[in-house]
């Protein structure tokens, strides 16, 4: 890390380079009105390894006949799937949204703890999407790694880490908690559009005074 970095001032860059760009998914769909946590819940699973331009519409077009784990439930497997599709593993994640319906209804009385152990024990949510859910529906500090928030703050050398999950801890000991939600909804289109995997745009980068470019062999 440069001696300079102050990572709310790289933050403040970053959240006027990416004003022109489209919003990370999760928080588009909180703007348009599904916010409650069960909704971002679903939302991210969603977009597991499925990207936001198809996230966006898939999401839309299920929450038009669920939004609430009992209207999820009078959903079979079939039609859920049929709505998923577009998204990856369409069987799979329709399964996973039953469970998690279920274990809300039976356990919960239909109201999804705002709790990040909670989220977590449901079968099918990570850190990441339990981190995500939490930070936009409910305005948690929790900081959400994604594949681009991994590689922006290793390319910066903020941390040194090999995979998100480890990401995850270093950042939680370094960011401040104001921070936590940012990182997520400013990193993932940063990371998406200018501070890309390949040829990144180191030339017009708004906070490559503050960079290391750890890897980067090649740029725009």
């Amino acid at each position: 890390m440069k001696p300079n970095f102050d990572l709310n001032v790289v933050l403040s860059h970053i959240e006027e380079a990416i004003r022109p760009y489209p919003k990370a998914a999760m928080f588009d769909l909180f703007e348009r009105g599904y916010n409650t946590l069960f909704e971002q819940l679903i939302s991210c699973i969603v977009s597991i390894r499925t990207l936001d331009e198809t996230t966006i519409p898939v999401s839309l077009r299920l929450f038009e006949q669920a939004r609430t784990p009992e209207q999820l439930l009078t959903l079979d497997i079939p039609t859920l799937t049929k709505l998923l599709y577009g998204t990856t593993y369409p069987d799979q994640k329709a399964y996973t949204m039953r469970g998690i319906a279920e274990r809300i209804v039976n356990e919960f009385g239909g109201n999804l703890p705002a709790d990040f152990v909670t989220l977590t024990s449901l079968k099918g949510v990570g850190p990441k999407c339990a981190n995500l859910a939490l930070g936009v529906a409910t305005g948690q500090a929790a900081i959400s790694v994604d594949i681009h928030v991994h590689r922006v703050v290793n390319r910066w050398g903020y941390v040194h880490t090999k995979q998100p999950e480890q990401t995850l801890k270093v950042l939680e000991a370094q960011v401040p908690h104001e921070q936590w939600v940012n990182i997520n909804r400013l990193l993932m289109p940063f990371g998406k559009h200018i501070c890309t995997g390949t040829l990144p745009h180191c030339s017009t980068c708004p906070v490559l005074e503050w960079c290391e470019q750890v890897g980067v062999e090649r740029h725009r």
